[in-house]
């Protein structure tokens, strides 16, 4: 898992995982049989412990978990699985899988729940945060639409905030942002508190991750990496969705327990899991990430096919991109000035 985000289609992270996918034919395996109908039961822990996936690259199937069995998928039919199919380890996750006359060892995908990736920066954080805050953003042509930067916890207190990259929890291990806020362009922020008011029927609100990033910190991260980490992070001569504040990284929380639910794959998590449509995972986890998915469109957003969490809102192009540091919001944002395209 790579920590880093590039926002628009086809990115070289994109073009990645959709590489890893056709090693491990998640593209055969289809998109997930049940994503709506009555909300599943919860499966206990050791059911839980079971579902993964086995093998080896080219030769992978995937246990699921769907109305409280268990399915094999794999390049053949669909497989009906029983506890004797998985060799017995005592609690935990079965170190293999026993079918078809194979024993299939357990695969690692992705990052442990709660781990987060990191890389060593070239520079220090500091030395990176001066030189992005000294550069200039790329200029564009006029939009459509003048920014007007909105906090989403004034026009609705209930959206909870997790913003990662206000924390040292992120790919650098540093704060990137000097307060944990959110803001969205008002379109996108009033759409969004339409979404979250109305998961509230189903027991559920939305917790979001990552919203408006000035365009430095695009630069940050491309400074702070090199090589082949170019191809997970935004380039800085386009910018990314984020600094036009019309893309947020989001998930749902459980209005009772505060705490965020368990979709079929993290958040930020560099592996295929990440797609949108993975089969993975139990009945559960596919139908919470197929509601958020469906309330966040009916409001206007697209999710990122790679990204279950990224959605982009509708005419994100018209936007212009902003680089204006949190605590200036409201004061400059609307004022920029479109400029020309290099």
């Amino acid at each position: 898992m790579l920590a880093f985000r590039a926002t628009a289609p086809r990115t070289g992270r994109d073009s990645l995982r959709q590489a890893v996918a056709a090693r491990l034919s998640v593209a055969r395996w289809g998109a997930p049989q049940d994503p709506a109908g009555p909300k599943p039961r919860p499966v206990s822990v050791a059911f839980a412990g079971l579902i993964g996936e086995y093998g080896a690259e080219g030769d992978t199937v995937l246990v699921l978990e769907r109305g409280g069995r268990l399915f094999a998928l794999s390049a053949g039919p669909e497989t009906a699985l029983v506890r004797s199919h998985f060799a017995q380890s005592g609690v935990g996750r079965p170190p293999s899988l026993r079918i078809g006359g194979r024993t299939l060892p357990r695969r690692a995908v992705g990052t442990e729940e709660g781990v987060t990736f990191r890389v060593t920066p070239l520079s220090p954080v500091d030395s990176l945060r001066r030189s992005a805050l000294a550069a200039s953003p790329p200029t564009e042509q006029r939009h459509l639409r003048a920014g007007d930067l909105v906090e989403v916890a004034i026009l609705e207190p209930r959206v909870r905030l997790d913003i990662r990259y206000a924390s040292t929890n992120n790919f650098l291990g540093a704060p990137m942002y000097s307060s944990a806020r959110a803001f969205l362009q008002r379109p996108a922020a009033e759409a969004l508190v339409r979404a979250h008011r109305r998961l509230a029927a189903y027991g559920y609100g939305l917790l979001i991750h990552d919203a408006y990033r000035p365009w430095f910190v695009t630069k940050m991260f491309w400074d702070a990496t090199s090589g082949s980490q170019h191809q997970f992070v935004a380039d800085p001569a386009s910018g990314s969705r984020h600094n036009r504040g019309a893309a947020v990284d989001l998930t749902l929380y459980d209005l009772k327990t505060g705490k965020p639910v368990r979709m079929p794959g993290g958040y930020d998590e560099f592996s295929h899991r990440s797609y949108a449509d993975y089969p993975g995972g139990t009945a559960l986890e596919r139908w919470l990430r197929h509601l958020l998915r469906r309330e966040m469109e009916a409001q206007g957003f697209a999710v990122n096919p790679s990204e279950w969490w990224h959605f982009d809102y509708s005419g994100w192009k018209e936007f212009p991109l902003l680089n204006v540091p949190f605590e200036q919001v409201g004061q400059k944002a609307a004022a920029l000035p479109a400029r020309r395209s290099r």
